[in-house]
């Protein structure tokens, strides 16, 4: 199979590639619109890796990809916000599957309902948000609430490192809800919250404590209609550093307050003093998942996942369910054609030599939440 990584030189998809780079199963290509950069990093990955210069806002988009004879594409050029369908509407128009790693709300969570049909028709295979949310942390959930009565509430919360690599486009769809209204479902109803105020301190199993605020993603929307008569889903994120969170909530009080309306558009300079920051950090980067419910006894049940990922190595999580579900593709394993958001799609033994292989320590803890 021909697997084609849409920004393969960049911050997630360089990652896809090295892990897919090699593998007898498919032939790699590196695309993105500066075919001497693409050319350059392929080269680097050996394994017979191929550099094209592709964009995906060209035209004739579908056109090349047909050229290409391309049998899955994996989209990794966010940030996915602000996007359309047409990446994804390019690949069942040339008969390709389709991955993507978007974190955008609306993008994930419409994307069954928008490209369902186009798929099926072309008996193709289209997956959205194949990331840490909600591809692991969907496996998550169902490895720890095996066999439970009722699950309550959910509560996902990720802290990554200080020195970790940071993108532009990234930072910039994080600060687009800084301080927006988030609908979150609370006490078996939605409420409306603010994106990165209200930090609370939240507590890992090998980090140090943090402060979290709110983030919107596809999971507060997913969760609540894919594990019924869950009470409530949570999801923040805790910057190692308290001065930077409480930089984020100070964003997003001006925001509130009617005196910064686009805080994305300080992204590039709040990407710069976050690097100005880094020696104050460090390389180490965790997740936690917390569930509360009612055991097979009808007890009641609390427990925490917990991965740790030193070194900067954090970054190839968000990659990990990518590169599984384009390695069973490239090996011929089916699924049902069409489109879906990456939900309960893999294991969470699937990913553990993939944590493995980066040095990730996973713990699991009982009779706690946190």
């Amino acid at each position: 199979m021909r697997v084609l990584v849409l920004g393969g030189y960049g911050n997630f998809g360089a990652r896809i590639a090295r892990a897919l780079a090699g593998d007898p199963a498919l032939r790699l290509l590196v695309g993105g619109r500066d075919g001497a950069r693409a050319a350059a990093f392929a080269a680097g990955l050996g394994g017979g890796a191929e550099g094209l210069a592709i964009d995906m806002a060209a035209p004739d988009f579908a056109a090349q990809l047909r050229r290409q004879r391309v049998g899955l594409l994996i989209h990794t050029a966010g940030p996915f916000q602000q996007q359309d369908y047409g990446v994804a509407e390019a690949a069942a128009a040339a008969g390709a599957h389709y991955i993507d790693l978007a974190d955008g709300r609306r993008f994930v969570c419409d994307f069954q309902a928008r490209l369902d049909a186009r798929f099926k028709a072309c008996g193709r295979v289209a997956i959205s948000g194949a990331s840490t949310v909600p591809a692991l942390s969907s496996a998550v959930i169902d490895a720890l609430s095996a066999g439970w009565r009722r699950l309550d509430q959910i509560d996902i919360c990720i802290a990554p490192a200080q020195t970790a690599p940071r993108g532009l486009a990234t930072m910039a769809a994080v600060l687009s809800y800084c301080g927006a209204p988030i609908q979150v479902w609370q006490d078996g109803r939605w409420q409306a919250q603010s994106g990165w105020a209200a930090p609370i301190e939240r507590r890992f199993a090998r980090l140090r404590p943090r402060l979290a605020a709110l983030c919107d993603i596809p999971d507060l929307e997913l969760l609540p209609a894919h594990y019924p008569g869950v009470r409530g889903v949570m999801f923040r994120a805790a910057l190692e550093l308290g001065a930077t969170q409480r930089g984020m909530a100070l964003l997003a009080a001006l925001r509130r307050a009617g005196w910064l309306r686009r805080p994305e558009r300080l992204a590039g300079p709040l990407l710069r003093v976050a690097d100005w920051l880094n020696p104050l950090g460090s390389a180490l980067g965790g997740m936690v998942v917390a569930l509360t419910g009612l055991d097979a006894e009808g007890r009641p049940a609390a427990r925490g996942w917990h991965i740790a990922a030193d070194d900067d190595h954090g970054p190839e999580i968000p990659c990990m369910a990518a590169v599984l579900l384009a390695r069973r593709l490239a090996r011929g394993q089916a699924f049902e054609p069409g489109a879906r958001p990456c939900l309960s799609l893999l294991r969470l033994d699937e990913f553990a030599p993939e944590f493995a292989r980066w040095g990730m320590v996973c713990d699991l803890v009982e009779g706690q939440a946190g």
